[in-house]
């Protein structure tokens, strides 16, 4: 009984997960279109003109897909060699030392992070936004690659290994591939956290949609503010779409 549910289960979330992959994109462009629309067929204000003109909204949004993006490469350049280092005999030990250091990071709060730093360096500007969010966001990476390597069969390494392959073979044909889809469930969750905490990147001059929203909230402005939100919450959506597809179609074809 207990396996003909799970059979018949399996089938409908890999629907679900299907229609939800086709319908959050739509879902996105609606919720992008819709407040811009909203935003530029209504009588603006002088001060509002300021704020949202068409190369204002496009430049602020492009400045926080690019911190975005840079977070990202940050962390994945750091966590997942470093994940994998970790899991490497004779450095295990160290493992939760290093895991301890991104789970400080994980627990402050991001804007503390982003003053911190901002304190600590006496300056303004992208990677005084980037360096803090990357810290912030380095811990799903790396906890998933870690984990993913704890999860491979040791048989399938010690199959491996039988049949003449080095350790570094072993890694890169085995290992790695097979720990993938836990790297890129961590990859996701980064890129949902590096998308929410860029908003606050304005702090420091770094720019980022944080502008739209901070101006809208100290002018009173609910027009600005409602255009910043709604296209924050789009471009998460978005890089968590994005996240979903990887997902889908990087991990290893014979675990789908």
């Amino acid at each position: 009984m207990t396996s003909t549910t799970a059979s018949a289960t399996a089938p409908n979330a890999q629907r679900a997960e299907r229609l939800r992959l086709f319908i959050q994109p739509v879902v996105v462009l609606l919720l992008a279109a819709g407040v811009l629309v909203w935003a530029f067929a209504r009588e603006l204000t002088a001060t509002q003109q300021a704020s949202l003109t068409v190369a204002n909204v496009a430049t602020v949004t492009w400045q926080h897909i690019l911190i975005t993006v840079t977070v990202v490469v940050i962390v994945v350049a750091i966590a997942v060699p470093l994940g994998t280092l970790l899991t490497r005999p004779g450095y295990r030990r160290l493992a939760p030392f290093f895991v301890g250091i991104a789970n400080i990071g994980a627990a402050a709060p991001a804007i503390g992070l982003i003053v911190l730093f901002y304190l600590a360096t006496r300056t303004t500007g992208f990677w005084i936004g980037v360096a803090p969010i990357a810290f912030y966001a380095l811990l799903p990476v790396l906890r998933n690659t870690i984990l993913g390597y704890q999860q491979v069969d040791p048989t399938l390494i010690d199959a491996g290994r039988g049949q003449g392959m080095s350790a570094r073979t072993v890694l890169r044909r085995i290992e790695f591939p097979l720990a993938i889809p836990y790297i890129l469930a961590g990859l996701r969750t980064s890129l949902v956290l590096a998308v929410g905490t860029a908003t606050l990147s304005f702090l420091v001059s770094a720019g980022g949609l944080g502008i739209l929203i901070d101006t809208g909230y100290k002018l009173r402005d609910n027009v600005t503010l409602v255009v910043g939100a709604v296209l924050a919450v789009a471009l998460a959506l978005l890089v968590d779409w994005l996240g979903a597809l990887a997902e889908q179609y990087l991990g290893p074809k014979g675990m789908k």
